[in-house]
């Protein structure tokens, strides 16, 4: 079996359709599921999915739809004869149907929603995809070694000690089970920020306006995560932020946050003295 995150009774044989939002995920994900030899069709967002992504499958074999035709994407995955499918890549909630007419499925899905946030939206699209006997994949599947591991993964060792990094768990754990946000920056027992709608990079830059020697920036996932999608992602971008923030380090709960592009992660961490570490 390629991966841990598939399925048991995963066939190969049936094609997969990737549902590809913004950024290097879906690229990354693309070239591990065709590694795996699996048979793949692409649903690219329109203005979101790495034209080189788009440019990379035979025209038959992908279609562009703009973010809020959901009925087109159902459509599209019934025509592909799916059996599975795979979200990867940013299409945050806030993004979905801001600024565009929704189709009538989309319509229908948001009116009947209480609650709209990332879970509620998406698991309510999710639903949809599986009646049509198509298995929504788990997110982190076919990449395996994109994931964090236990312990220091590069840089230094953590710049300080483990209960003040157990006091950021607790928090982020915390923030995550109310479904504020994922993660927090914590300083010697001291919150400085957590995240919430703004995103990761937001946070980390206000965080970095206290003083920040022996911070740690710590990432969690949710209580009951969904991980068909809204998995936590760790990339160059948010190393990107922390190094211009002056944060000391990551701690990544381990088997659940994606590291994407990670070798090259690792590598830019060593190189500008970022801890990170897996937990």
């Amino acid at each position: 079996m390629p991966s841990a995150f598939l399925p048991p009774d995963f066939d190969p044989k049936r094609p997969v359709a990737l549902i590809a939002g913004r950024g290097n995920y879906p690229l990354i994900t693309a070239a591990a599921i065709r590694a795996a030899g699996a048979p793949l069709r692409l649903i690219a967002m329109d203005d979101e999915t790495e034209p080189a992504l788009v440019d990379s499958f035979a025209a038959g074999e992908r279609v562009t739809l703009n973010v809020g035709q959901i009925g087109k994407m159902l459509d599209a995955l019934k025509n592909f004869g799916a059996g599975y499918a795979l979200m990867a890549g940013q299409v945050k909630p806030k993004k979905l149907f801001h600024g565009l007419t929704p189709d009538l499925k989309a319509a229908a899905i948001l009116f009947s929603l209480k609650r709209r946030n990332a879970e509620t939206i998406f698991g309510a699209i999710a639903h949809e995809i599986e009646k049509l006997g198509v298995k929504l994949l788990d997110a982190r599947a076919f990449i395996d070694d994109q994931m964090a591991t236990v312990g220091n993964m590069a840089g230094p060792k953590l710049p300080t000690d483990t209960e003040y990094l157990e006091h950021g768990v607790h928090i982020s754990r915390e923030i995550a089970r109310l479904d504020i946000g994922q993660g927090c920056v914590v300083r010697k027992g001291t919150v400085l920020a957590v995240e919430a709608f703004e995103g990761t990079d937001d946070m980390l830059r206000r965080a970095g306006s206290f003083k920040t020697d022996e911070t740690v920036f710590v990432k969690v996932v949710k209580p009951a995560q969904d991980y068909r999608f809204d998995v936590p992602v760790f990339g160059l971008r948010t190393l990107e932020t922390m190094k211009e923030a002056r944060i000391a380090a990551a701690a990544l709960e381990a088997g659940k946050v994606i590291i994407l592009d990670k070798p090259a992660v690792l590598k830019q961490a060593k190189a500008w003295g970022i801890a990170l570490h897996g937990f």
